[in-house]
């Protein structure tokens, strides 16, 4: 299944953008070049994206099972 290995690869993706921001984040106090207003842009994008792969995901997996349920 092409549609999940590339979901999976959009989450692993997701799983970093939103490490790197919350690393940025934490540094705040310490570092005064980092955006704390551009992080939550980040993290919502990050959200947003973890939102879409899932989605891939069932619909995949539905959409196997119902070739399954047809082919049966």
């Amino acid at each position: 299944m092409q549609a999940i290995g590339s979901a999976t690869a959009g989450l692993m993706a997701a799983t970093q953008r939103l490490d790197a921001s919350a690393r940025r984040t934490a540094s705040w106090g310490l570092d005064s070049n980092v955006d704390l207003a551009k992080e939550v842009v980040e993290q919502v994008q990050a959200k947003t994206a973890f939102k879409a792969n899932v989605a891939v995901i069932r619909t995949a997996d539905e959409m196997t099972g119902v070739l399954l349920d047809m082919l049966a």
